[in-house]
C-alpha cells in the first residue's frame, strides 16, 4: 500500500490530539483503538479479513508500511484465526509513541517538552498543520450532518472514535450530544469497523473469552450466561485465542 495517504491509526490519534495543549483525549482506550486500527487498515489493504469474530490473514504479502507489517506478521504466525478482542486486549507496549513518532518524522506533529509539576519531564504533541486534523474532523461531521452513509474508511474511523469515547472531545456538552449519538450510529456502515469497535468496547468492559476446559483439557466455549474476562499475554504479543464466543509512554 502507498504511503500518500493517512492510515486509520493515523487519524484516529490526530483526532485525539488536542491543538492547544498538545495532549490526547482518552489515552488508555485510545491505546486500544490503535490496536484496532491497524486491523481496520490491514483490512482495507486486504491483507486479513473477519471469520465470524476472529480475524483471519489472507494475504502475508508485506504492506510496506512497517508498522503494520509488525502486526501483520504476528497474526501470520498465529497460523489461525485470532479473535479480535484478544487481538486487541494484548499489550502494546509503546504502539501511541511509535504513531506519534511517525506522524513527527512525518511533519505532521511536533514535539514539546515540558515538564510535570516542575519534576518530572513531559513530552507533548501538538499538530504543525491544523489543516490536516480539520479535514479529517470535517469528513465525521458531513457524514453525521448529511446522513449520507461515508466511505468505509471514515465509517471505521468514526466507529473507533465512538469505540474509545471521543465523542464527547469532539461534540462536547449537551449541544454536542445528537452529534455523538450519530457518530455512534455510524458503526453500522463498514462491517469490519464494528468488529472492531465492539471488541474495543468489549475489552474495556472487561468482556473476554475464559474457556470451560473438558475432560480432556482442550478449550470449549464459556458456560452459557457468563461473560468472562480476558486474560493478558506477554508485552506486545496478542491474546492467546480461544475457541467458543467473541476480546503510555507518551503524552497524556
Amino acid at each position: 500500500m502507498g504511503r500518500s495517504r493517512r492510515t486509520i491509526p493515523e487519524e484516529l490519534l490526530l483526532l485525539a490530539l488536542d491543538p492547544a495543549t498538545g495532549t490526547t483525549a482518552q489515552p488508555q482506550s485510545l491505546d486500544l483503538g490503535l490496536a484496532g486500527a491497524q486491523l481496520v487498515e490491514l483490512a482495507l489493504a486486504g491483507r486479513i479479513a473477519p471469520d465470524g469474530d476472529r480475524i483471519a490473514v489472507v494475504m502475508a504479502r508485506p504492506t510496506g508500511d512497517p508498522t503494520l507489517d509488525s502486526a501483520l506478521e504476528l497474526l501470520r504466525r498465529r497460523g489461525s484465526p485470532v479473535r479480535a478482542v484478544h487481538w486487541i486486549g494484548g499489550p502494546r507496549l509503546g504502539l501511541r509513541q511509535t504513531y506519534l513518532s511517525h506522524l513527527e518524522r512525518c511533519g505532521m506533529v511536533h514535539a514539546v517538552a515540558g515538564q510535570m509539576c516542575g519534576v518530572l519531564p513531559t513530552t507533548r504533541y501538538q499538530a504543525t498543520d491544523t489543516a490536516i486534523s480539520r479535514e479529517i474532523r470535517s469528513r465525521l461531521d458531513s457524514a453525521i450532518r448529511t446522513g449520507v452513509p461515508p466511505d468505509p474508511r471514515t465509517a471505521a474511523l468514526a466507529a473507533l472514535a465512538h469505540a474509545v469515547g471521543l465523542g464527547k472531545h469532539l461534540y462536547p456538552g449537551n449541544e454536542g450530544r445528537s452529534s455523538r449519538s450519530r457518530l455512534r450510529d455510524l458503526i453500522r456502515h463498514d462491517p469490519m469497523g464494528g468488529l472492531v469497535a465492539h471488541a474495543v468496547m468489549d475489552v474495556q468492559n472487561g468482556v473476554g473469552a475464559a474457556p470451560r476446559r473438558n475432560t480432556n483439557g482442550t478449550g470449549a466455549g464459556p458456560t452459557a450466561g457468563t461473560r468472562p474476562t480476558a486474560t493478558a499475554t506477554a508485552p506486545g504479543v496478542p491474546m492467546q485465542p480461544r475457541r467458543g464466543s467473541m476480546a503510555r509512554a507518551v503524552a497524556h
